[in-house]
């Protein structure tokens, strides 16, 4: 995987196979309210599960794209946030931008969450796949084995105009 060129540029648009493939990762676009949709149709307790489910899905499959990254020679913290940030941005998963908190926490705030789009208010957070791609680059932005990762603001809850999390140890 070629990290100098834009996820766009390494995009393979496969319509005769029905696929589009970032080297070896399928991806899948979708409208972001017909995937917010399911999680506004369900009970407070189903879609507090279901969020979560989420986080963690798109934390382990996620970190399958982190460590292909990794493998591709992005082991640099600041670096692997250019690139996420970039990625990021060309999926239509909003605006990224990454700021320490001193040695043991990052926030990130992402302007434009399709996550929020998709489903407008609600009384929760709920950007679970940032959550979880956090999760999932985390360690290595923090080097360590494990992080917690906090929706710490969310627009969709507030009208705040942007989601703000904490990567920490």
């Amino acid at each position: 995987m070629d990290l100098s060129r834009s996820f766009h540029q390494r995009l393979s648009l496969r319509p005769e196979a029905g696929e589009m493939r970032d080297g070896a990762i399928r991806y899948l676009m979708m409208r972001p309210d017909a995937l917010m949709g399911m999680f506004a149709r369900l009970s407070p307790t189903a879609m507090t599960e279901a969020l979560a489910a989420l986080t963690a899905s798109v934390a382990e499959n996620g970190g399958k794209s982190v460590k292909a990254y990794r493998e591709s020679g992005a082991v640099d913290p600041q670096a692997m946030m250019q690139v996420i940030a970039a990625t990021s941005a060309e999926l239509g998963w909003g605006l990224w931008s990454f700021a320490g908190q001193g040695g043991d926490a990052i926030e990130v705030t992402v302007v434009n969450s399709p996550f929020v789009d998709g489903i407008g208010r609600a009384e929760r957070p709920v950007c679970a796949a940032i959550s979880g791609i956090l999760t999932a680059i985390g360690p290595l932005l923090l080097g360590c084995d494990a992080v917690r990762v906090t929706e710490v603001s969310c627009h969709a809850v507030d009208a705040g105009g942007a989601c703000r999390f904490v990567i920490s140890r």
